[in-house]
């Protein structure tokens, strides 16, 4: 890198305050790190509706509350099927250090439905408290559930359009190095997840009916 440049006029030195070379990096060799940063940035996303939710948890406003609208056994349920998901997953990431493509392949399929099935019961869940009267306009406490449970459902959606290209582009490309990389921040990616499913289903389903 040049730290000076001359004048063309005046013959003075003038500061070079940019880099002419790229250093050399390795492939992906600040994917994991970004990775990193990106998780504890939305770390600090549901911390922030948790106390959100802490908050406004015993607003009901006259109307119904947790032990009066949550269906305890569907919910574990819920929580049992995002659970299998992430030991599904765990097969993947198994199977891919061994370099079994179809395996691979088929526990990602398998983790994809398992969450497809997360989220239908989820729906389901919102369109019956909705169609009950319990929306989250009714009060604050639906309010702070719905964003919270919602926001959850979001990323998990997420995690399965991104599930569901890796496996696009794994059957196109095989193992490669890209690839398993970016399998192992979907890894991360879905394990965060079920952590703070773990974390709703005691915080706001459990301690609300018990």
């Amino acid at each position: 890198m040049s730290t000076q440049a001359i004048g063309s006029t005046t013959g003075t030195a003038i500061p070079d305050f940019y880099v002419r070379e790229e250093e050399h990096h390795a492939d992906g060799g600040s994917t994991m790190l970004g990775f990193w940063l990106y998780l504890m940035s939305d770390c600090f996303i549901f911390a922030v509706l948790f106390a959100t939710y802490a908050v406004l948890g015993n607003s009901y406003a006259g109307g119904p509350g947790p032990r009066e609208l949550f269906e305890l056994p569907l919910i574990a349920l819920n929580t049992a099927m995002l659970l299998l998901s992430s030991i599904t997953y765990g097969f993947a990431m198994l199977t891919m250090a061994q370099g079994r493509q179809a395996a691979t392949q088929g526990w990602l399929a398998i983790t994809g439905l398992f969450g497809l099935g997360f989220l239908g019961i989820e729906l389901y869940e919102f369109t019956h408290l909705i169609a009950a009267g319990a929306g989250p306009w009714t009060s604050g406490f639906l309010s702070a559930f719905f964003t919270l449970v919602g926001t959850h459902g979001l990323h998990v959606t997420f995690g399965i359009i991104w599930l569901v290209t890796l496996m696009i582009q794994v059957a196109q490309k095989g193992l490669i190095p890209a690839n398993r990389r970016r399998l192992m921040c979907l890894s991360m990616f879905w394990h965060f997840l079920d952590v703070v499913w773990i974390g709703v289903f005691t915080f706001v389903y459990l301690m609300g009916v018990l």
